[in-house]
């Protein structure tokens, strides 16, 4: 009964936190949940939720680079789909002497997470990492590391909301605590939920929370992938991108969204909803640093497009938010079935991958009137399926993670992939040059090979000020 008032009740209503966290449903018993795995019947789309194996060893390095690569991996073994070893967050040397060397890694308590975006607070003691599919084995669905120690971090702790799963961006509050984008709702439909938590990482709000905001999300396809908040000018962007549900069988096709949320910062409340027509999923949106409008950038995967938002313009109905095309990415970035993007911190370059096409663009936008195409479209680059990237702290390179999702059996989404992390020079004019990567496959080879999808860097080059992106 109580979990069922939970669901009706309002989350502010509540006065304390509200995120809930529990263990496998099946304990680790040895001799008998290994058998257990092999046993269990298949299931449709639900997996039997034991706990992971043995965690296999690895070799640490106690060398303390200045420049540091997380990793938030899936174990690639498949021999074991329901019960497999560990997901874990990988810790890497991106120092040009020590390049790739293993520092560490930490694994969490539960396997079968699909391991999806990653983030720092930002004072840099805590990571979070959220879970694609964790609700699949009724887990956890949000990890949080503590990196006081930046080369050896430790598991934290985990939990999950009460209204929403399918943990997606991630943005850091000024006074600690997290805002996160959760895709889908508890069972992985629409509506997802914008969740926030306090600075103990207790989920506090899933927005919205008001009955105007609520009406809206159950009105119009609300599935929040993309995040972008601008402190300065008070405002929120969510960017809609697929129903989690539908892309796993059986499924009538994927539901794609076409639309934004402009949020007020202060209220929580949504402002407007903005359409890009024939959008096919609004994977991701990021505001332009130094833009004098405070404008974002937005990926539009069905049109190969990139958009422009501008949350202080009014639209024909006098409500804040304007859409504009700003870039289209040509004929090998249709459908793509994802298009992620990162920008450099003058606002000067933008760069997006094609996870698919097996490319990233480069697009010089200092002048959003005049944008260029800093890449060749038809070159064949030593990627396949780009698709989370970050520009580092230093703005001197890309890192790039080459998987995207694959659900195997159970689902419509499996994109190739070579599991590496790509670390590519940012030339003078934005350009790019392939340079060095991790293998993931050959580094964690005792684990079926290792499932990178995202990544935090930290750059501890000045230690008076540390940078953590």
């Amino acid at each position: 009964m109580k979990s069922s008032l939970a669901h009706l009740i309002p989350a502010a209503s509540l006065g304390h936190a509200i995120s809930i966290s529990l263990p496998p449903l099946i304990p680790s018993i040895p001799g008998v949940t290994e058998p257990l795995n092999d046993l269990a019947p298949p299931l449709p789309i639900l997996q039997v939720p034991t706990p992971p194996l043995d965690s296999p060893p690895f070799e640490a390095s106690d060398i303390k680079p200045k420049k540091i690569g997380y990793f938030w991996t899936g174990a690639g073994d498949k021999k074991h789909k329901e019960c497999a070893p560990p997901d874990f967050l990988a810790t890497y040397s991106l120092d040009d002497d020590t390049f790739g060397t293993l520092l560490w890694v930490t694994d969490v308590p539960t396997s079968g997470n699909d391991p999806h975006h990653l983030g720092p607070s930002l004072d840099g003691k805590t990571l979070i990492g959220g879970g694609l599919l964790s609700l699949l084995k009724t887990q956890d669905t949000a990890f949080y590391f503590d990196t006081s120690n930046p080369y050896r971090p430790k598991f934290l702790k985990s939990n999950r909301a009460l209204l929403s799963s399918i943990t997606d961006e991630i943005r850091a509050k000024p006074d600690g605590g997290f805002f996160i984008t959760y895709m889908g709702s508890a069972v992985g439909t629409s509506p997802g939920r914008l969740v926030e938590t306090d600075a103990e990482f207790n989920v506090i709000h899933e927005w919205p929370e008001d009955v105007e905001g609520t009406l809206n999300i159950l009105g119009q396809q609300f599935n929040p992938h993309g995040l972008s908040i601008d402190w300065e000018r008070g405002n929120i962007l969510t960017s809609d991108f697929v129903e989690p549900i539908s892309i796993l069988k059986p499924s009538l096709g994927i539901k794609k969204a076409n639309t934004l949320r402009l949020w007020d910062l202060k209220t929580k409340k949504i402002l407007n909803t903005i359409t890009i027509p024939n959008g096919g999923g609004i994977q991701d949106v990021k505001h332009i640093p130094g833009n004098p409008e405070g404008a974002a950038i937005a990926t539009a995967v069905q049109t190969g497009q990139v958009w422009i938002i501008y949350p202080q313009r009014k639209d024909a109905n006098g409500k804040p938010g304007v859409a504009e095309l700003l870039y289209d990415l040509g004929p090998k970035a249709r459908d793509t079935t994802a298009i992620y993007s990162d920008l450099t911190q003058d606002g000067r370059f933008l760069y997006l991958t094609l996870t698919t096409a097996n490319h990233i663009a480069a697009l010089d936008i200092s002048d959003l009137g005049n944008v260029k195409r800093l890449d060749d479209p038809d070159e064949d680059q030593p990627t396949i399926g780009p698709h989370y990237v970050k520009v580092t702290p230093d703005q001197k390179h890309l890192l790039v993670t080459d998987y995207f999702v694959q659900t195997g059996s159970i689902g419509l989404i499996n994109t190739p992939a070579d599991f590496k992390a790509l670390y590519i020079d940012i030339l003078d004019d934005g350009s790019l040059a392939f340079n060095r990567s991790i293998d993931f496959s050959r580094d964690f080879a005792n684990r079926g090979g290792g499932k990178p999808h995202s990544s935090v860097v930290f750059d501890l080059t000045d230690p008076e000020h540390p940078l953590y992106y």
